[in-house]
């Protein structure tokens, strides 16, 4: 399993009690808050990990925490655990990008391996967002050879497509690789597969 925080926001501290007693026997790194707002001052938004959160609760509601979070992108996957919840409300979390919802009470291997799931899909998440920032670092001329790259040109064909010289191409080509810590084509197409997937390149 991977080893990322886990996060448990309810305001009620006999399920905080419960469900880090129950999780710790997994073997989970865990953190409980009563409320939204003590989470986030407590908590790096911006570092991977997962959420086991209420919904209804006096400070925020759930929905608004997932929101806040939604709104910084970022990478934290969130599990609704809630003991008022309906259809609706299950598939707005759902839509708003929740990795799994669930009524209290949970059994605990559910919950587990929902919670691997988050943690997966936020590692994921993480290196996403490490991709795209490399490409949006690239100048617009090393954004042309990586696309000539991409279609499979040699280094002379790039340079009579992009009217540059050779020496300009690898200069390019070489500073590209770099930044994505790619040795070779199929490595950098590999890093770049969710970018391709997603149509950004």
């Amino acid at each position: 399993m991977n080893k990322g925080p886990v996060f448990i926001v309810d305001d009620e501290d006999a399920v905080r009690e419960s469900l880090v007693f129950m999780l710790e026997s997994y073997g989970l790194a865990l953190k409980d808050f009563a409320s939204g707002p003590a989470f986030l001052e407590s908590v790096d938004i911006s570092e991977p990990g997962c959420i086991v959160l209420d919904s209804r609760m006096p400070e925020m509601r759930g929905q608004e925490l997932q929101q806040i979070l939604n709104d910084a992108q970022s990478p934290l996957s969130i599990i609704f655990l809630t003991g008022h919840g309906d259809v609706p409300m299950a598939v707005d979390a759902l839509k708003d990008g929740a990795v799994d919802f669930f009524q209290k009470p949970v059994d605990g291997d559910r919950l587990v391996a929902a919670i691997e799931k988050a943690l997966t899909h936020s590692f994921q998440r993480v290196g996403h967002v490490c991709v795209e920032k490399k490409y949006n670092s690239l100048t617009d001329r090393e954004k042309e050879v990586l696309k000539e790259v991409l279609k499979g040109q040699t280094n002379q064909q790039m340079s009579k497509t992009l009217c540059v010289s050779l020496r300009t191409i690898e200069v390019h080509r070489a500073n590209m690789m770099k930044k994505f810590d790619a040795s070779n084509v199929a490595d950098l197409v590999l890093r770049l597969s969710i970018l391709i997937q997603q149509g950004k390149i």
